[in-house]
């Protein structure tokens, strides 16, 4: 019997950024898959990942909340527990509502929303900097109503990573011997093929397959997607023209081949999802999603990972594909974190479950082609949970990035780019823009209010 409300398979890998999905033109990767994945798919031109590292970005999208409210507001670690910077047992969470309303759900790969403290057991020695960052999910409550588990914390082992599987204890850590992508693709499609009984084939199911690829170090990738890339240079590869000539962009000559073949690698692997879900008749009634948690500025700027406004690191992949549902084509909606959250719960069937303290704004009318009131804006914040009242705010609208930003000095600056004049924002406008700069401070603080945001007090 086939469930009477849509699955959702939703793919997120760490890091990867729009412009490397081969269809966009800009950089030149070989991604097959995911270029004929886009043309079957909605495709958003312009979502962003509002807070763009690894921990915020999660914890809104279980949460459907921005980082004040749901207090991740930086990366979940050792150094950050003092300040209760994790993901709240209690929290209502997009998982939880589906786990009421009797859906299967897995979760494969990295979480990275529990506290390494005493009490869920450090599970990694520090790093050199003597920070511990991989944590122990135990079975309960902290797992949000995900029955099929298969997860780790945060751990960057991408070639020997390692697992915690259904009920094991903190002693029962599966060690892997393989590259990462491909293992949890493996499990992946052993959940939608069913074969071990992981799911109730009568009921309908979520599956998120949390990919840390292409997530650095950027080394630790196997050889047949560097291969692939044959002998080109860093010069025919590295193509956008805000990477500096200079040292600055050394780092990113290095890696650039690395990165693209992981991203070849991710792109390999969804391929096999893609094709598990139609050999089991799933793909009709599955609702597929395609993003990343944020972009990887790969020395765009001068800059290595992510957190900074530019679009390099803010702006995001999100593919959708529903057969029958949801047209083939493109929106250029601007859809944060959190809208994401509500919107699936909505085309999912539960709207009347959106938990009234979810943030979000529910856009699945637009997904369906339908018409909806369009927000002139995305939020931007960077944050970190021993100042939540500092660093930098902004917002993004289909023409301009806007920025405030306090240092602890007491220091300000505003930063302003024109991305249709200059798309590789490479100039700060800000001086000349003196009312444009006012009335999108004014767009800033109307988002700062209605996320309950201490930058206003």
């Amino acid at each position: 019997m086939k469930p009477d409300r849509p699955n959702l398979v939703f793919v997120f890998p760490d890091e990867f950024r729009s412009q490397a999905i081969g269809r966009t033109g800009q950089d030149p990767v070989l991604t097959p898959h995911l270029d004929a994945f886009s043309r079957q798919s909605l495709v958003f031109t312009d979502a962003v990942s509002n807070r763009p590292v690894c921990s915020p970005y999660r914890a809104m999208l279980l949460s459907g909340r921005y980082p004040h409210a749901n207090g991740v507001l930086g990366n979940v670690n050792s150094s950050t527990v003092q300040y209760d910077n994790f993901l709240r047992q209690e929290e209502r969470c997009f998982s939880d509502v589906l786990h009421e309303a009797g859906y299967c759900q897995g979760y494969i790969g990295k979480l990275h929303l529990d506290p390494p403290n005493r009490q869920s057991h450090f599970t990694e020695g520090p790093r050199q900097d003597g920070v511990v960052w991989d944590a122990y999910t135990p079975p309960g409550p902290r797992r949000h109503g995900f029955d099929f588990w298969h997860s780790y914390g945060c751990c960057d082992w991408h070639n020997q990573p390692h697992y915690w599987h259904g009920d094991a204890r903190i002693d029962q850590r599966l060690e892997v011997h393989e590259w990462s992508t491909k293992h949890e693709t493996d499990v992946a499609v052993d959940y939608i093929e069913n074969r071990t009984g992981w799911r109730d084939p009568d009921k309908p199911f979520s599956l998120f397959v949390s990919y840390n690829p292409p997530h650095m170090p950027f080394d630790q990738v196997p050889g047949e997607y560097v291969e692939r890339y044959g002998d080109a240079s860093h010069g025919e590869l590295l193509t956008r023209a805000n990477v500096p000539t200079d040292e600055r962009g050394d780092r990113a000559r290095r890696d650039v081949k690395n990165y693209f073949a992981m991203v070849t690698g991710v792109d390999e692997n969804f391929g096999r999802i893609l094709t598990a879900l139609r050999e089991q008749d799933l793909e009709q009634n599955t609702i597929v999603v395609f993003t990343s948690d944020h972009g990887e500025m790969m020395g765009s700027h001068g800059l290595m990972g992510k957190s900074v406004w530019y679009e390099e690191s803010m702006v995001v992949p999100l593919m959708v594909r529903w057969p029958g549902h949801i047209a083939a084509g493109t929106d250029d909606l601007l859809i944060g974190t959190a809208d994401l959250t509500t919107s699936l719960l909505a085309l999912t069937g539960h709207r009347d479950r959106i938990p009234q303290l979810m943030q979000g704004h529910d856009y699945s009318r637009a997904f369906l082609g339908g018409t909806v009131a369009r927000p002139t804006s995305a939020l931007y914040l960077e944050t970190h949970p021993a100042w939540p009242e500092g660093g930098r705010r902004g917002v993004r609208t289909h023409r301009h990035t806007y920025v405030a930003e306090r240092s602890r000095d007491g220091g300000k600056r505003e930063i302003l780019h024109d991305n249709r004049e200059d798309p590789y924002q490479l100039a700060d406008i800000s001086a000349d823009s003196n009312e444009l700069i006012a009335d999108l401070r004014g767009e800033m603080e109307n988002w700062l209010r209605q996320t309950a945001d201490p930058w206003l007090d």
